[in-house]
């Protein structure tokens, strides 16, 4: 089985096994957001537990 190229390109694994991602709303229309709020938008993130399944299936990751 392949590995979904999209989340290949989004996703990346942590030493400790977690997923990684970065958050939305820092590519467009970025006059109108305070500089806080794109430092903010900057950093990563975790995928939330809710979402490991599906991202780890697109990832072929083991359970």
């Amino acid at each position: 089985m392949k590995t979904n190229s999209s989340a290949k390109k989004r996703f990346r694994v942590t030493g400790s096994g977690k997923i990684k991602r970065k958050k939305a709303y820092l590519n467009h229309i970025l006059t109108k957001k305070s500089t806080k709020r794109k430092r903010g938008l900057s950093n990563d993130a975790m995928v939330s537990d809710s979402d490991m399944g599906n991202v780890k299936f697109m990832l072929r990751i083991g359970k």
